[in-house]
């Protein structure tokens, strides 16, 4: 695959909106929750990148929670983050209990910046929210020529393996390292085999069966029904069950806590507010580093150019599905927005925004009449 490749649109079942429409549409909503100004903003960027990158889970589908979270003041509106702790390439921050994405631009910017005059910048937070892809971050940095990683707990919402009980979050890990002509390694994951938000996706557009260990039931056995995940179940670590691998997955899991909650003496583990719930501040860690590769052998971009290009390349075992790098499949999505002029949407998620809109008396201008 190259990244000239795009996805097809299924003109049946999606829909494209313009960036600005649905950039308007999602400052609307914030306004309506008290979240103006450069804070909405810089939300709305983060959302509308998730969905163009094809990770719906982690977009506008997530709006209506921000917008709770605003209107019952459990998250900040105004303040800024503020560094507590500062040696060299390393810095502790306090997210001030602000939006996730004003809290991670903050600390990614920081961790560039010293990694531009040390070769490497380390920042953890504490007090943070949900800051939606970690792409976003580590893409801040790989523009910049650097290598970028972004890691953040959450919510207890997985079954560690051979646990009944909840004790780990989704804790997304992500790498991004630029290649050459604008080609990357771009890993963003999920410790978990989906995100929460992809059962989430899967259950609004009327989907009745997940696969295997995607998903658990309340009592800690897998499930296919993405309605016993959402209704007092939870995810499975990646691999699934143990004898597939799903003690790596918790391994994972637990290896971003440690960067984030532990390290950023933030809430961790079973400690963190169950998801969507108001009744205590989220106090999320986060991690953000920024690597400068010219520190080390030259040339690191034509030899990673190399690298990805060589996989490839590799004789697939599928020709329709041939070998993929991390972040090809996101490329092709991008391109096919880019083909259309907006992003694209499944037109039953439609239905979800104009839910939303209606509750907080904002008209949806995001599609003509006739487009619906």
């Amino acid at each position: 695959m190259t990244i000239k490749d795009k996805r097809e649109f299924n003109e049946t079942d999606e829909i494209v909106i313009s960036k600005e429409k649905l950039d308007s549409f999602v400052l609307e909503c914030l306004s309506k929750a008290g979240c103006i100004g450069d804070h909405a903003q810089q939300l709305a960027e983060t959302l509308l990148c998730s969905d163009y990158r094809g990770h719906y889970s982690h977009g506008i589908n997530r709006l209506h929670i921000y917008v709770h979270d605003l209107m019952m003041k459990s998250t900040a509106v105004t303040g800024t983050p503020q560094i507590i702790k500062t040696k060299g390439s390393t810095a502790w921050v306090d997210g001030n209990n602000l939006l996730g994405p004003v809290v991670g631009n903050f600390c990614m910017q920081l961790a560039v910046e010293k990694a531009k005059e040390f070769g490497i910048g380390w920042v953890v937070c504490r007090n943070s929210n949900h800051f939606g892809i970690a792409g976003w971050y580590a893409e801040y940095a790989c523009r910049q020529g650097l290598v970028g990683m972004a890691f953040t707990n959450t919510s207890p919402c997985v079954f560690p393996t051979g646990s009944r009980e909840k004790s780990l979050g989704s804790n997304p890990i992500c790498m991004a390292a630029p290649g050459m002509d604008g080609d990357s390694f771009f890993l963003d994951m999920a410790s978990t085999t989906v995100a929460y938000g992809k059962i989430e996706v899967a259950d609004r557009k009327g989907e009745t069966w997940i696969p295997g260990s995607w998903g658990a039931d309340k009592n800690g056995d897998e499930t296919h029904q993405p309605k016993e995940v959402l209704d007092g179940g939870g995810l499975q670590p990646l691999g699934g069950s143990e004898i597939t691998g799903g003690y790596k997955g918790t391994g994972l899991c637990m290896m971003v806590e440690v960067l984030c909650g532990i390290m950023g003496g933030s809430a961790f583990g079973k400690n963190i507010r169950q998801w969507q719930t108001t009744s205590k501040t989220a106090d999320l860690g986060q991690c953000f580093v920024a690597i400068d590769p010219e520190c080390f052998a030259p040339g690191f971009p034509i030899r990673l150019q190399e690298f990805c290009d060589e996989t490839r390349n590799l004789t697939p075992t599928n020709p329709a599905r041939p070998p993929q790098v991390p972040g090809d499949p996101e490329r092709a999505h991008m391109n096919m927005c880019d083909d259309l002029g907006g992003i694209v949407y499944k037109k039953k998620q439609l239905d979800h925004l104009k839910n939303l809109a209606d509750r907080l008396g904002v008209i949806m201008r995001l599609v003509d009449e006739k487009d619906q």
